[in-house]
């Protein structure tokens, strides 16, 4: 079983407190965001095959990261070169967030840490010739702390297109998709990265760009030693975008909680439910930024059992934290 923590929400940045509370009580309780029926999903390393992690700070976890010894774990780290008139309260990029990437590198590996240069738009300040300039300077910067870079253009959601319009964001053309991957690709392949891209539906196969899975089959197996068995029954799901590569997961965030404040993002469309869940948050509740009421069923999420099969060798699950 792959915990996602999380797509929602920043669980590194906001909640590190609460998801360890939750690893040392052994689960949690996750709501479904269709029809907010609540969960219960089991944490105990006996079940949970790999937790990714998605990130744009992770300094409140590094701290703690001792206290998942008895985890496989990697990951996702988005790093864009947009102000805070687009992401509200990241911190400052070249003080804080770059050294935090070095930090946790240092720590884990490179292997279980991936660049996000996510999404990617184009608009009078932030030109092509804009991100070309800020995608070489913190891929030099990056070099050596992480061997693969993930990237996208942004995506349409009703409640996204709003907000971009007003930064004067304008639609990407296929031949400026294709030119931008370019670059992409060479300055990563310069600085010793591979490069992929996300749920994207242009193909980029012949620029030798793959589609990316973001919770990575492959991946996990060489984290893990093992292999992922019965992988056809657990793709078969619903909830993931139809370009979506990744493996089934348990998602432990929710949504309407992230308090980066990236007008692009997706898991946040409630200024209001923002505020509301945020007050509710507990950190030694079951549920993130939620209360589960007497009178509510709470079900066992299914299939909570370790889909890999591991032989007796020694794999990077062995390696302990520095």
């Amino acid at each position: 079983m792959i915990i996602s923590a999380s797509r929602r929400t920043d669980i590194p940045a906001f909640y590190s407190e609460w998801f360890m509370n939750r690893i040392r009580d052994g689960y949690l309780i996750s709501r479904n965001p269709i029809n907010r029926k609540p969960s219960k999903i089991i944490l105990t390393p006996d079940v949970v095959d790999c937790i990714v992690f998605w990130t744009k700070n992770p300094i409140p976890m590094i701290p703690r990261l001792d206290e998942l010894k008895d985890y496989m774990y990697y990951f996702q780290f988005t790093i864009t070169p947009y102000g805070r008139d687009i992401e509200k309260n990241i911190p400052d990029k070249r003080s804080v967030i770059i050294p935090a990437f070095q930090e946790l590198s240092d720590k884990i590996g490179p292997d279980r840490i991936i660049w996000r240069y996510d999404p990617i738009f184009i608009s009078d300040k932030y030109n092509v010739e804009y991100h070309m300039e800020a995608f070489t300077e913190i891929a030099e910067k990056l070099k050596g702390y992480t061997k693969k870079c993930v990237f996208s253009y942004i995506d349409n959601y009703a409640w996204i297109n709003n907000a971009m319009r007003n930064q004067g964001a304008r639609e990407i053309g296929t031949k400026e998709m294709q030119d931008i991957a370019v670059w992409v690709r060479d300055i990563a392949k310069a600085n010793g990265m591979s490069v992929a891209t996300c749920s994207e539906r242009i193909d980029l196969g012949s620029l030798g760009i793959d589609h990316n899975a973001c919770i990575d089959k492959d991946l996990i197996e060489r984290l893990t030693g093992g292999k992922v068995k019965n992988l056809k029954k657990y793709l078969e799901h619903d909830g993931q975008r139809d370009d979506c590569r990744c493996m089934i997961s348990k998602e432990a965030g929710a949504r309407n909680t992230c308090k980066n404040g990236c007008i692009y993002c997706y898991a946040n469309d409630s200024s209001e439910s923002l505020e509301k869940n945020i007050s509710r948050y507990d950190s030694d509740a079951v549920c993130l930024c939620d209360v589960i009421s007497p009178d509510e069923k709470v079900t066992d999420s299914p299939d909570m059992k370790s889909l890999i099969e591991r032989d007796n060798q020694m794999t990077i699950f062995d390696i302990k934290i520095k």
